[in-house]
């Protein structure tokens, strides 16, 4: 028999740690490769960790929400047979039991400078003892929620733990009561304020224009998302001077194409064979031809990125957008890219993607044609510098030149509206990369194999 260690995992770029919210082994418990063997939660996402090797969970090495830096050890499993030298997981050394109680704190002193957000700074466990996974503490963070105010919130978690389900009702909720506490008297308070900070008073906000409310009108607070897409179009705008080119390609051998295999690729993948994974194929190409579009900008230097990870916005069942990303899509066929569309977008839906499944992105495309929309102006996804509108497919007449003369056809046509950042892409790049995603798609193989 030998020992291995489990780790905790990377769970996306910017992850460097994560809180163990519930052991589903316990020691002494039998596991198979990749089963799950603890849940675990991150500022992004919560997420079960799943078993790297087979055998018996001898020894738990943290316990439940303690806060573990990613690579540290948090079990050992007792396997059959010896660990590889090649692989990641080494055998467990009297000082790696020495050094794990250790790893919490380190990881709680690391907290704050690994979280991005500001306000107000929520530590993991109240003075009552109750516990704060970091994707409840990084909302609080995100909308001001103190830590008096998050007490007072009802868990519907293990041992009445507040649950990202939890916190976004209440918030939800939070308005009405907001207003009514800010309009209760504080005349003591507010002199004392004045009183002890004269000249640090916050800066107020930026205001808009101002909105006349009548008593027919109904007021809808915006949930959390839609807080941080608003804010990130907003920044998007303010970073990016954007310019939008437009190009109508004809899309008649893409539609014969796919209306030739979808029944096909229905029965064989379970699944639907949609437009967007063309789509993305020809944007694959096109970049490969102008990787400058693939370009990222950070400061007064351009960051020219070797991966091709393509995001696709995907509508939710709430009205709001959410941007996965296929990452090296130049490394898949057709068929994978459509069961990567079809397996991405399903789990956007649900809400079962995970936090390294939104990073990454080098260009996105949005397919506004499945809302009846012909063309649109995307804004960009930062750091990005381009995003292509892919528009809906509308028959039209068009003139086609043949050996005997013009002639008027029924053809498949199709908009495609690139946005990009003026800072780095002139007009010329920005049309010619549309141009060339339209030759693309113009010229599809209608002989190409599924």
């Amino acid at each position: 028999m030998a020992t291995v260690e489990m780790v905790m995992p990377k769970m996306g770029e910017s992850i460097m740690e994560a809180t163990v919210l519930t052991w589903l082994k316990k020691e002494g418990d039998t596991i198979e490769e990749d089963e799950s063997v603890l849940e675990v939660a991150t500022d992004k996402v919560d997420t079960e960790v799943p078993a790297l090797e087979a055998g018996v969970l001898k020894k738990i090495l943290v316990q439940e929400g303690d806060i573990v830096a990613v690579g540290k050890p948090i079990a050992i499993i007792e396997t059959e047979g010896a660990t590889s030298a090649g692989s990641d997981n080494t055998g467990v050394k009297s000082e790696n039991l020495e050094s794990s109680a250790p790893a919490t704190a380190t990881a709680e002193t690391s907290l704050s400078a690994a979280t991005e957000n500001n306000g107000h700074d929520i530590a993991a466990r109240s003075e009552s003892g109750r516990f704060y996974s970091p994707l409840v503490r990084n909302i609080a963070k995100e909308e001001n929620v103190a830590m008096e105010e998050l007490e007072s919130i009802s868990g519907t978690g293990k041992e009445g733990r507040v649950t990202k389900k939890d916190i976004l009702s209440y918030l939800d909720n939070r308005g009405e009561a907001s207003v009514a506490k800010a309009s209760q008297p504080a005349q003591s308070a507010s002199q004392s304020a004045l009183s002890s900070k004269p000249a640090a008073a916050a800066q107020p906000a930026p205001q808009g224009v101002p909105v006349s409310i009548s008593a027919d009108d109904e007021i809808i607070e915006m949930d959390r998302m839609r807080k941080m897409i608003a804010g990130r179009m907003l920044d998007s705008k303010r970073i990016s001077p954007h310019v939008t080119s437009f190009v109508e390609a004809d899309m008649t051998g893409v539609v014969q194409w796919r209306n030739k295999y979808k029944n096909t690729f229905k029965e064989q993948e379970n699944g639907n064979l949609t437009f967007t994974p063309i789509f993305i194929e020809a944007v694959v190409k096109a970049i490969k031809d102008y990787p400058m579009i693939n370009v990222q900008v950070d400061g007064d230097r351009i960051i020219k990125k070797k991966h091709i990870n393509i995001g696709m916005a995907v509508a939710l069942p709430s009205g709001n957008l959410i941007v996965p990303v296929i990452k090296d899509a130049d490394q898949l066929n057709i068929r994978g890219l459509a069961n990567k569309v079809n397996d991405l977008a399903k789990r956007a839906r649900d809400g079962k993607l995970k936090a390294e499944e939104l990073e990454g992105g080098t260009f996105t495309i949005s397919n506004v044609g499945s809302f009846g929309n012909v063309m649109g102006t995307p804004i960009i996804m930062q750091p990005q510098v381009g995003i292509l509108a892919l528009g809906a497919i509308v028959k039209k007449p068009a003139v086609l030149e043949t050996p005997q003369g013009d002639v008027i056809a029924i053809r498949h046509k199709m908009f495609l509206s690139h946005s990009y950042d003026h800072r780095v892409v002139d007009g010329s790049l920005g049309g010619m990369v549309v141009r060339r995603v339209a030759d693309y798609l113009e010229k599809w193989d209608t002989k190409k194999e599924l």
